[in-house]
C-alpha cells in the first residue's frame, strides 16, 4: 500500500501540532527554490544561504498566521521576498556574480535546453546562453530580477506573485515587461541576437 504523501497544509497542520518531522519535511520541499530565489537577489551564496535560514525561521514563527485556502508556496515566497528587501535595502551593495556559480546557471541551462539538439556544439551554445542570461539578469533592478525569476524559473503565476510581493497585478505585469525589454538589451549587447523568439542564435 503506497503511503499517503501529505500537502503542504497538512504538513503545516502537523507541525502547529508539534511535529518536528513535519516542518523539516516542508524544509526539504522548499529550501531550493527558496534559496535559488534569493541567491539571484542579493547575487552572493553565503549571504543567501544565510537569508534562507531566516526565512525559515521566521516561517516557523509566523505558521499560525497562514491561511490553507492559499499555497504554501506563494506565503514562503512572500516572507523570502519581505526578508531579502529588507536586506538590500539596508544598503549591503550587489556583487556581479562569478563565473563559479554553477548551481544557478545549471538552472537556467535545464530551462533553456533543447532536448532535441544533441550535438556538442548545440549543447555548447545553450550553455554559453545561459551564461549570458544568468550575467543579464543579475543586473536587473531587484523588483524586476525576482519577476522574473518567480514567472520563469519558479513557475508562478501573476496571481501567486502579487501574494508573495504585496504588489498590484498592474505592477507586477508593468515589471516583467521591462524585465524582459532590459533582458533583450543585455542580451543584445552581450552578443545573442533576436533572430529567433527563443533566442538560440547568436549575433553576427
Amino acid at each position: 500500500m503506497v503511503d499517503h504523501v501529505k500537502t503542504d497544509a497538512e504538513l503545516v497542520a502537523s507541525t502547529l501540532r508539534g511535529s518536528q518531522d513535519a516542518f523539516r519535511e516542508l524544509v526539504v520541499r522548499f529550501e531550493r527554490p527558496v534559496y535559488s530565489l534569493v541567491q539571484r537577489m542579493v547575487q552572493d551564496p553565503a549571504t543567501a544561504e544565510d537569508l534562507a535560514q531566516e526565512v525559515f525561521v521566521k516561517a516557523y514563527r509566523r505558521l499560525d498566521s497562514y491561511d490553507p485556502q492559499w499555497k504554501f508556496s506563494s506565503w514562503l515566497f512572500k516572507i523570502a521576498h519581505n526578508t531579502t528587501i529588507d536586506h538590500l535595502r539596508r544598503g549591503v551593495p550587489e556583487t556581479v556574480p562569478l563565473e563559479s556559480e554553477e548551481e544557478g546557471r545549471a538552472d537556467l541551462s535545464a530551462m533553456l535546453a533543447d532536448e532535441a539538439a544533441e550535438s556538442p556544439a548545440a549543447a555548447a551554445e545553450r550553455r554559453d546562453l545561459a551564461r549570458s542570461l544568468e550575467r543579464a539578469i543579475s543586473r536587473l533592478r531587484p523588483e524586476y530580477r525576482q519577476a522574473v525569476l518567480m514567472f520563469y524559473a519558479h513557475g508562478a503565476s501573476y496571481q501567486e506573485i502579487c501574494e508573495a510581493t504585496g504588489l498590484p497585478l498592474g505592477t507586477v505585469k508593468t515589471n516583467l515587461h521591462r524585465a524582459r525589454k532590459e533582458l533583450a538589451q543585455a542580451m543584445t549587447a552581450l552578443g545573442w541576437g533576436p533572430e529567433s523568439e527563443t533566442g538560440n542564435v547568436r549575433a553576427s
